[in-house]
């Protein structure tokens, strides 16, 4: 049987309505999404790269139904405060002085660690520009939407948010105060106006400012995502995701931008997506506490990124995500049996060139549409570990049919290996290849019956970090505490 993919809708839910919508493209064949970026001032912790697994599984769905895709995720190395509202210092102005390195400096690093942490989690290659390089674009905008949306205060140029018809319906925050999270500033008519660009107060210097009609200084967060979702996808395009925290402030103000540069019947994208947080026990993930993960210490501890991924996957992006070690580890868990599964099933055969067996295709196409309802991953992973127990039907099929289903997922099951995701924990004291001499000499005296000397080299080895696994039916023997 020739496999396409199955032929039904591709129903997504959109935050500005709160209901399921079907996908229609804007441009034929063509799916176009923008992906609110890192402010690169810092490492990204667990719960930010929540976000990039989810849109990355959107993608990947899109170009699974056979659309063309272009997608950006946008780099802020200017203009977020220390507030997600509008008030605080500049973020990176903050960190520059706190690391006594340029503003530049940093976000150049951090945007390395972001991009090396998303090839990590298998999230794959997209359009990453800067905010940066779009500040001219960013003037011009406040130019061409200044005489009927904005207004000039001594600290910058501000937007009137009572221009534009529903400001705030995507939060559905709006009170007769406006948004309660944004700061007061002087002389703004309400408070829910934000600022387009930001004059340096005098006396100060920034590293980052350019000139402007308003002033020297630099653009306020909001106007960046505008222009540059403008600049590369066009105004309107299909999809804009991002965390559920932008959906209070940072996603209303940017359709506040839209409607007054473009058409006020138009808010920028025609479906408005976000995913919910992660927490943990002692709340929401976020650097601001100052206690945040990251995901090279989930790698330290000895974990797989794409355990974290796997974790991701199993959990409806709308739905918040606690994390604890234990679930971690059980991510780890199941995605070490598919990965020997997999191997088992592909030992000597390689995928049959586009062929799913009769059943197998019914099970997919008959699955509640699958991911296909809203992104709901817990069903394709459930899928695939039927496929890989479907004994009846021949390997290659399986095999293919895997393929398919990890297209979507993006956790490398035909190339993970079983040594891949044994992960040594940074703090371990021993080697690898110390534990494995151990275990042939502990295998040989218990095959001489001498267990004295097997359960000394198990409490040795148990000294040193590493459990002895007698019995496991994973295959893997031991692992690192």
């Amino acid at each position: 049987m020739t496999d396409t993919p199955p032929q039904t809708d591709l129903r997504l839910f959109n935050s500005l309505t709160r209901e399921l919508e079907t996908f229609q493209p804007l441009h034929e064949g063509e799916a176009r999404v923008y992906t609110c970026g890192p402010t690169v001032y810092n490492y990204q912790h667990i719960g930010n790269m929540r976000a990039y697994v989810f849109a990355d599984t959107l993608g990947r769905t899109l170009r699974w139904k056979g659309y063309d895709l272009k997608h950006v995720i946008n780099i802020t190395d200017v203009g977020h405060l220390t507030s997600d509202a509008d008030a605080g210092d500049d973020k990176m102005e903050k960190a520059a002085a706190s690391a006594g390195k340029s503003a530049w400096d940093i976000a150049r690093h951090y945007q390395e660690v972001f991009e090396a942490d998303l090839a990590r989690l298998n999230v794959r290659p997209v359009q990453h520009p800067k905010a940066t390089d779009y500040v001219e674009a960013m003037i011009e905008w406040g130019q061409s939407i200044e005489e009927k949306h904005c207004y000039e205060l001594d600290s910058g140029l501000y937007f009137d948010v009572s221009t534009v018809p529903e400001y705030g319906r995507l939060a559905r925050a709006v009170t007769d105060e406006g948004e309660g999270r944004i700061d007061t500033v002087d002389g703004k008519r309400n408070q829910a106006d934000f600022a387009i660009w930001r004059k340096t107060p005098e006396g100060e210097n920034r590293q980052m400012e350019w000139d402007s009609p308003w002033g020297r200084g630099a653009p306020g967060w909001h106007i960046e995502c505008s222009v540059m979702s403008a600049e590369l996808l066009g105004h309107p395009f299909d999809i804009h995701t991002g965390g559920i925290d932008h959906r209070e402030i940072h996603h209303p103000n940017e359709i506040a931008q839209n409607q007054a540069h473009g058409s006020c019947d138009h808010t920028g994208a025609g479906i408005w997506m976000h995913n919910n947080f992660l927490v943990d026990r002692r709340g929401k993930m976020s650097k601001s506490s100052g206690e945040f993960l990251t995901l090279q210490a989930l790698v330290d501890r000895g974990y797989h990124p794409l355990a974290y991924r796997m974790m991701c996957l199993q959990a409806h992006y709308r739905s918040e995500l606690e994390f604890t070690w234990e679930g971690l580890g059980a991510a780890l868990t199941r995605l070490k049996r598919i990965v020997m599964a997999v191997e088992s099933l592909s030992d000597g055969i390689q995928p049959a060139t586009k062929t799913v067996h009769p059943e197998l295709f019914r099970r997919i196409n008959t699955s509640g549409d699958w991911f296909l309802e809203d992104l709901n991953t817990s069903v394709p992973l459930s899928i695939l570990e039927e496929v890989l127990a479907f004994k009846k039907i021949d390997p290659s099929e399986r095999l293919y049919t895997v393929n398919q289903l990890d297209s979507v997922l993006g956790l490398s099951l035909l190339d993970l290996t079983r040594e891949d995701l044994r992960i040594r924990p940074k703090d371990a004291q021993i080697t690898e290849e110390e534990i494995e001499a151990e275990l042939v000499r502990r295998k040989e005296a218990r095959a001489a019956k001498d267990f004295a000397t097997s359960d000394a080299i198990r409490e040795e080895l148990a000294a040193k970090g590493v459990e002895v696994m007698d019995g496991d039916p994973l295959g893997w023997e031991w692992k690192l505490l």
